[in-house]
């Protein structure tokens, strides 16, 4: 199985998610700390040239490989990537499972801005601790986004599933 998580800039809400997927920060009923958000992997560290590039993160406890990509605000990059992976399924006998989960229903006012003066206008003494209380603020359910994500990968024969997972706002 592979698990692609994505979102309009690939370097906040995705990398926690890959972080908490394969266990290297911990969901517990406090919220993260600062030292904990930064040292996330690519947490804040993309660039406008790394949007559309599928980053591996790890392989998770179950042997399953995990990728975040920031998609900027195209609509149609995650559906043209299901086809494109449906077309060599069906062409080449690859059947992995592949599950797309978007992690944008997530994110708080104050990461958007946040991330915008950080990555957009390289601001980072005003960005960087905007991102951080917005890592605070959506660090639980991105924690409920991933577990609710492992759930429906585990029990859903689709060879490709896209999650919008709305309810996570």
């Amino acid at each position: 199985m592979i698990y692609i998580y994505n979102d309009y800039g690939g370097t906040h809400t995705t990398a926690l998610a890959a972080a908490y997927h394969l266990k290297e920060i911990d969901q517990s009923e406090r919220k993260l700390t600062k030292e904990e958000i930064l040292s996330v992997n690519y947490f804040n560290k993309l660039t406008k040239k790394d949007s559309g590039k599928i980053i591996f993160h790890g392989i998770d406890e179950n042997g399953d490989s995990v990728y975040t990509i920031g998609r900027k605000s195209s609509k149609i990059v995650v559906p043209a990537m299901k086809n494109l992976i449906l077309l060599i399924q069906s062409k080449h006998q690859f059947h992995e499972q592949i599950i797309f989960s978007n992690t944008s229903p997530t994110v708080p006012l104050v990461m958007s801005i946040g991330g915008f003066l950080s990555r957009g206008l390289k601001i980072d003494f005003l960005g960087v601790p905007l991102l951080v209380i917005g890592a605070k603020q959506c660090c639980d359910n991105i924690f409920r986004l991933v577990e609710n994500t492992k759930r429906i990968a585990q029990s859903n024969k689709e060879q490709v599933t896209i999650l919008e997972n709305q309810e996570f706002k």
